[in-house]
């Protein structure tokens, strides 16, 4: 026998050994063909084969998808299916296999799980409903708190003023200003903490009722405590020295930079050696279907908390556990003592986060640099405020004399002071902003490891106080402008390829020298460059670099150290891997995060016009398009800021003759003003372009009126209303189709007019309604609507084209992706958010 005889031969006897291919299964099979026909029907498709691949063969995109999994969840006869499972199984038979076999069957309704996937807790009976009258009372009541406050400030400030202009000596008139200034921050200091211990006593974990009278004490509360001048040390060691003041129960060596102040502090547990990051939302209640819910927050020993995270009530960390970033855990859920923990809702991490090391960080290196904070805010700070508005009261009372001879000198000396004042500061601001921080970054070199609340560490505090300026942000993003003001800080851009949108408006730092951005990639708004990495003692600054040709969504926390390469797409909400492969050339989306395409055919539409010859004319004419746009900006800032000034000269100048209460009328005046002035700002910019459902180019003029009504318009004025019925009034006259008896805690609404809300919705503190979304130079634009009774959970995220069906709940920090369909009295959860029942880990089981 020969050679090849014998080769032929023992391939025969190797396929007769080989097993046979099982036959597929028929409901498999079913389900695969049922799954194409749908898909062919909503793509618009004649045909579609069980084994073309939806993104790559057909050319669907996200939001082609999403239109598909509601059609599925309408079919009893199909498994229900995420946008997970697409990217996961992105053909019809490969949907088939994996969902057909895996589908478990519905558990009995004694046995259904909670939400959170664990044993539901028993909760106790709903708080009777409230009706108009309640509503009334507390409206009424938040009002009558709001006079009394804004002349609370009047009296203190007259009284103040007058004592300190009685003494001409400059000594004499500074040490009044100190004694005044420190006796003002012990009063706004201690207010808070009166207020908690007389209204409220300690909070325990309960349910009543929005727009209740328990509600009006407990709102009284909330808003005192998160606008003491304490809540500003964060990050120091007397922000949890004011949380102990409170009813927390914090232990020794504990740090929390996170601004988001908790409210029900004695639910609030943190053990020893324990630091929570910036931006982590721990208040330890939510509203669930008009109804607060209060319940705990354990922080073991040793536990971290990474940045941009959510901690719903009943939820804790054991010792030595973290959390990583972009993530939260749901009511019920616990991380085990020492594992670490990602996504949302969170699951064990593949792989340890990046640590670092400890240092030598005391209890007298803590009181030291505490009182050292709090005597320069006594000394410095408090005293150069008062004497500011020493001279500003001065100055206005001289009007009085002017306006019994006629106001028009008045006018024009408050307008020229005025304009050198906002223009000049404006100007002022981006010279220190080149100078000071540049030469403060020479002493903290980055890659060591240095002690908390030391020299270095005051150094790192103020470069990152000094260059996150929101304002100069917002000036200059969404325009070619932002680039050059980014590389003025610092940032490695070099080289640019400019596309008049790298940047939106909202960017922030640790470390501005350190943030490196690659060539061609294009950033939305809310990026956070974590540049610098914590232990509950110790800092470590770490450059953090952003690859070439990259396109990074809404609200991403990239770390030092992210595994993502050049030419990748970054979702909305995306948790940036720390660990694992360098991703190139895809799309990330979900915490945690998981692959989809880098892009679609749909979002390549208008690539042309990105490098067409005709770029440069189209750069030029956005770039005129944004500089009157910023123009508009500067403009209506400084009005506005002239007619507050001018408003308290005019009380001022009164005061001789009506004394106090002319002062605590114009404290009460200037929040409706405001009120109305942006109101009517922004429907004079809308007026003949609302905006309306878009799918266009970046360099298309009505992407850039867009862009318009995003930066001259103010928003943040509206959290002043957070939890009061005036907000959804507000939000009505900003063009919102809003029903009756919304509680509003703290959303925030992108483009107002395309937004639906029905009666009886809960939006919660750090929920957000964005009804656009942009790729690359492509952008997308659509309505949502959330129908009646809806919740949107804290931090939860709302894309465009979404419809929410009544009684609908999205759990706090989900992100619900374009073009979703939420059925009626369904709760969903998770980043991407599916119905929180089918929610299953990697083996299949139940978190």
């Amino acid at each position: 026998m020969t050679g090849q005889q014998l080769q032929e031969a023992m391939k025969d006897l190797v396929e007769e050994a080989r097993p046979c291919a099982a036959p597929p299964d028929p409901a498999t099979s079913a389900a695969a063909e049922r799954f194409a026909a749908l898909l062919a029907e909503v793509a618009h498709l004649d045909e579609v084969r069980v084994d073309s691949d939806f993104f790559d063969d057909l050319g669907a995109d996200s939001l082609v998808m999403a239109h598909f999994c509601a059609r599925v969840r309408n079919r009893p006869d199909l498994p229900a299916v995420s946008m997970r499972d697409v990217y996961r199984h992105p053909t019809a038979g490969g949907l088939a296999a994996a969902l057909v076999d895996s589908a478990p069957p519905p558990p009995p309704e004694s046995e259904a799980p909670s939400p959170s996937g664990l044993p539901a807790a028993p909760l106790p009976a709903p708080a009777p409903p409230t009706g108009r009258p309640h509503r009334v009372l507390c409206g009424a009541l938040q009002l009558l708190a709001f006079l009394g406050y804004a002349f609370l400030l009047a009296a203190v400030a007259a009284r103040g003023y007058e004592w300190i202009s009685a003494q001409g000596h400059l000594l004499d008139a500074y040490l009044r200003s100190v004694v005044f200034g420190a006796a003002l921050f012990v009063v706004l200091c201690a207010l808070p903490v009166i207020a908690k211990w007389v209204l409220i006593g300690r909070f325990t974990q309960r349910r009543f009722r929005v727009w209740s009278l328990t509600y009006f004490r407990f709102w009284l509360v909330k808003t005192l405590v998160r606008s003491s001048p304490l809540v500003l040390f964060a990050g120091s060691p007397l922000y949890p020295l004011y949380l102990r003041a409170l009813g927390a129960r914090i232990g020794t060596g504990v740090t929390i930079l996170s601004r988001s102040a908790p409210v029900c502090t004695d639910l609030l547990t943190v053990g020893d050696g324990a630091l929570v990051r910036k931006d982590a939302l721990l208040s330890c209640y939510h509203a669930v279907d008009g109804v607060i819910e209060t319940g705990p927050v354990t922080l073991g020993r040793g536990a971290v908390v990474s940045e941009v995270t959510v901690l719903d009530i009943g939820t804790r960390l054991g010792d030595g556990s973290r959390l990583g970033h972009a993530s939260s855990l749901h009511s019920g859920q616990a991380v085990p003592d020492g594992e670490h923990w990602h996504g949302s809702p969170a699951q064990p991490a593949d792989g340890a986060f990046p640590e670092v090391e400890p240092a030598r960080c005391g209890t007298v290196r803590r009181a030291v640099h505490g009182s050292l904070m709090l005597l320069t805010a006594l000394l410095v700070y408090l005293p150069l405020a008062v004497g500011c508005l020493d001279v500003l009261l001065s100055r206005m009372l001289e009007g009085s004399a002017v306006l019994k001879g006629g106001a028009t000198v008045l006018y024009v000396d408050l307008l020229v002071v005025t304009v050198v004042v906002f223009y000049g500061g404006v100007l002022a601001a981006l010279l220190v902003l080149a100078t000071v921080p540049r030469l403060l970054g020479r002493f903290v070199p980055p890659g060591r490891t240095y002690p908390l609340f030391g020299f270095r560490h005051t150094v790192h505090r103020t470069i990152v106080l000094m260059t996150n300026r929101k304002s100069l942000t917002r000036l200059f993003g969404d325009s070619s402008c932002i680039v050059h003001y980014l590389r003025w800080m610092g940032y490695r851009l070099s080289p640019v390829e400019q596309t008049g949108s790298n940047f939106g408006t909202a960017v922030k730092h640790e470390s501005p020298y350190l943030s490196r951005i690659g060539t061609g990639t294009m950033v939305a708004d809310g990026l956070s460059l974590m540049n610098a990495e914590y232990s509950s003692t110790s800092f470590r600054l770490s450059p953090t670099a952003v690859g070439a040709h990259n396109f990074l969504g809404n609200r991403i926390a990239y770390p030092a150290g992210g595994r993502t390469g050049d030419n990748c797409l970054l979702g909305t909400k995306v948790a940036v891997p720390v660990s694992g492969p360098l991703r190139r050339d895809v799309g990330l989306l979900g915490s945690p995060c998981f692959e989809i395409p880098r892009s679609v055919a749909r979002d390549s539409t208008f690539d042309d016009l990105r490098n067409g010859n005709g770029l440069g004319r189209r750069l030029a004419a956005k770039n005129r398009h944004n500089a009157v746009t910023m123009a508009w900006h500067l403009l209506t800032t400084w009005l506005f800021f002239f007619c507050v000034v001018l408003l308290f000269a005019l009380a001022a100048s009164q005061y001789p003759v009506w004394g106090t209460a002319v002062l605590a009328l114009a404290n009460a005046v200037v929040l409706p003003f405001t009120f109305l002035y942006y109101v009517l700002l922004e429907r004079a910019v809308t007026a003949a372009h609302p905006p309306e459902p878009l799918f266009c180019s970046i360099y298309d003029r009505r992407f850039w009126r867009r862009e318009r009504y995003w930066k001259v318009p103010s928003e943040t004025y509206l959290h002043i209303l957070d939890g009061t019925p005036f907000k959804a009034v507000v939000w009505r006259l900003l063009g919102v189709r809003i029903g009756a008896r919304v509680f509003d805690d703290g959303c925030h609404m992108t483009e107002r007019p395309m937004v639906a809300i029905g009666d009886d919705c809960t939006l919660n503190a750090g929920s957000v309604l964005q009804c656009h979304s942009q790729e690359d130079g492509t952008f997308k634009s659509d309505r949502s609507a959330l129908g009646a009774g809806c919740t949107v959970g804290v931090g939860a995220l709302v894309h465009y084209g979404v419809t929410v069906g009544d009684g609908a709940v999205l759990a706090a920090d989900s992100f619900l992706m374009k073009g979703e369909t939420v059925p009626e009295h369904t709760r969903w959860a998770g980043n991407p958010a599916r119905p929180a029942l089918d929610e299953r880990d990697e083996r299949g089981g139940a978190r």
